[in-house]
Parts: structure tokens; sequence; C-alpha cells
């Protein structure tokens, strides 16, 4: 699951506006920002198989991706939002958009997930079996999630909407590379790759701060927007 995460970063922001789509994107992405990191650790293994849609295998990753640990890591993002901003609604919605993670990745993996560290039963759909049912689920998923974005906001200038449209064909363009490109060349280079991601991030929240609420009663003027 690729865009399929970040779909549901587009897709928050039509139930909550106040947090930044960059926020948005790092609570749903936040496993897969983590994963990378600890890679890099060796704390957590991953080993490339080449094979067509399932070009990894997922050895061990308790820490980023066992379910306990996910509600965890969805509860210190929630209150730790909450300690800065002072916002309930936000400071839980930001919480199970990390926890959705966990959810969207159980639809795709084959057994592979584990609910706590240690020695757990793995979990997982498999969805991945299918290089064309992975595609058109998650592609769905992203043209709704940029429906309800795109009802929820709208540009302030040329750089909200240009930013909008190059970040979410980017996206769709690195989706397509990863699913039909040449497998990693290695470990290492997974994990470099992974911290790219924090690029998207970043843009998002460019991409935010001019654009504006589709509600124009509580629209923000884009030159005056902090980070949220």
């Amino acid at each position: 699951m690729f865009i399929g995460h970040f779909a549901l970063g587009f897709a928050a922001k039509k139930i909550n506006p106040t947090p930044s789509l960059g926020t948005y994107f790092l609570a749903v992405q936040f496993l897969d920002l983590l994963w990378p990191t600890l890679l890099l650790l060796h704390v957590e293994k991953v080993e490339i198989t080449g094979k067509k849609g399932l070009p990894l295998n997922f050895i061990s990753y308790p820490i980023s991706h066992s379910l306990a640990m996910v509600l965890l890591w969805g509860l210190l993002f929630s209150v730790l939002y909450w300690l800065f901003k002072k916002e309930t609604k936000s400071a839980i919605v930001l919480g199970l958009c990390v926890v959705s993670h966990w959810v969207l990745d159980l639809i795709v993996h084959i057994p592979d997930l584990p609910l706590y560290p240690g020695k757990s039963p793995l979990f997982g759909l498999g969805l991945w079996k299918s290089i064309t049912a992975s595609l058109i689920v998650e592609l769905l998923l992203f043209v709704s999630g940029i429906f309800l974005y795109l009802t929820a906001t709208k540009a302030s200038n040329k750089a909200g909407s240009i930013g909008f449209w190059s970040l979410a064909i980017f996206l769709l363009v690195i989706h397509i590379a990863n699913m039909f490109g040449a497998p990693p060349s290695n470990v290492k280079a997974i994990a470099w790759a992974g911290q790219l991601q924090w690029l998207f991030v970043i843009w998002a929240y460019w991409i935010d701060r001019n654009r504006h609420t589709a509600d124009t009663s509580i629209a923000v003027n884009p030159k005056k927007a902090a980070i949220t």
C-alpha cells in the first residue's frame, strides 16, 4: 500500500480541515517513515525477493508495524499534537490516521503483520498477490481521496493548484514505477528511498499554505497561516 495511505491523508481534510495536509501525510505515513530508519539501524529486517507484486519479504518489523505498537504510536501522535495545539478533534483524527496505516496494510500484505512484538501470529489478506486488484483498489482510494480534498479546499493561487496536481501526479508515477519497475538493488537503497518520503510531507505543507478551506467562513489567509 502506497498511494492508498496518501489518499487517506487527502480525505482527512474533508473530515477535519484544521490540520495541514502535511500533518495528515505525516500521520498516515508515520509507520513507513519510521521503518526505513529502523532498517538503517538494523533493528528491523527485510529481504528482496524480486517477485512481481511481492518484491519484498518483511522478515521482522514489530516496532514499526505490529498492531500493539501502531496503537501506541497513534496515541503518542495524538497526545503530542494535542499538547501543542490543544485541539481535541484534530488530535483524535490524526491518531486514527496513524492507526489506519496498519488497517490498509492488512488488506494488501500477505500474512506478515504481527499483532505485537515477539512471537505473534501474523496477518494479511494478500491483495498483493494480484497486481491488477492491487492497482484497482489503490487507484480507487487515491481518486476518492483527491476528490474529497478538492471539495474541502480551494487553491488560493497558482501555486496551490499547480503544486497540488504536481504532487498527485508524482505520487501516481512513483506508485506505477514501484509496481512494474525493477526491484531495489539492496536493503540500504530501500531505506534511503523510504526517507525521501519526508519530501512529500514538506511538499504537502507548502501546498496547504497555498490553499484555503472551501467553507469561506473558516478560510485561512495562506500568507498568515501557521503550519498546523
